[in-house]
């Protein structure tokens, strides 16, 4: 993708968008303290392929619950594990990854601890995260972004990242890695932490509603206007 010299035209466009998505979805709160700890949203990443984000956040809470720690989850049986996240979509994939994940981490800090993400730049706790097992750039992103972290990451899910494909803003075949880095200098400068959450959040409503995989209702998209493929279905 080849940009014009000057101002990120894709700036603009993704200013317009988001008084639009809020238009049709309204605001999207922030989740409470207690799931915005950056170990909380690791894991809730880790166990979540898939699965409707309710979901996962109530066998995240769940887990938590039952064994008191993320330590004492690490050292569960994986039988246990399996049985506590049978929501899940894949919940057999969804133990193996926690279990491995935990269990790396605990030796690597001696506990399930990321506090010293806190004094890192983001770019550099990122590829932190994305040392261990089961951790890509989305959950790395949403452990910087949706945590107390409190950074301008902008996390990719499958949905996203196919609405940002479909409106001409990153390379039509770039996977998360790829479309992450074409998209991150377009952000507006301005925009807040939470402002990257609420975008993701709302541009994942887009990709549940009006711009699935198989179908695009995008005369119904309120993404329509600035979108190129949905400029040119309109003709």
């Amino acid at each position: 993708m080849q940009l014009p010299l000057g101002p990120d035209p894709r700036t603009g466009i993704l200013r317009r968008l988001q008084p639009l998505l809020i238009q049709r979805f309204g605001r999207i709160e922030r989740a409470a303290a207690s799931r915005r700890r950056p170990e909380w949203v690791l894991v809730q990443g880790v166990v979540g392929a898939r699965t409707k984000s309710a979901v996962s956040n109530a066998a995240t809470d769940r887990l938590l619950a039952r064994w008191g720690s993320w330590e004492a989850v690490a050292d569960a049986p994986l039988a246990a594990l399996r049985a506590e996240l049978g929501t899940q979509t894949y919940p057999n994939v969804a133990a193996e990854r926690l279990k491995a994940c935990l269990a790396n981490l605990v030796a690597r800090r001696g506990a399930v601890d990321l506090s010293h993400l806190e004094g890192m730049e983001t770019a550099e706790a990122m590829r932190w995260l994305e040392q261990l097992p089961g951790i890509g750039r989305k959950i790395a992103a949403g452990v910087m972004n949706a945590s107390t972290l409190d950074r301008r990451a902008i996390v990719l899910d499958g949905h996203h990242t196919r609405i940002l494909r479909r409106m001409g803003l990153v390379p039509a075949k770039a996977e998360t890695v790829r479309a992450f880095a074409a998209i991150m200098p377009a952000m507006p400068p301005e925009w807040s932490a939470a402002d990257f959450d609420e975008h993701h959040l709302l541009m994942k409503k887009v990709g549940q509603t009006t711009c699935r995989p198989s179908q695009m209702l995008c005369g119904d998209c309120p993404a329509e206007a600035l979108c190129e493929t949905g400029r040119q279905r309109a003709c």
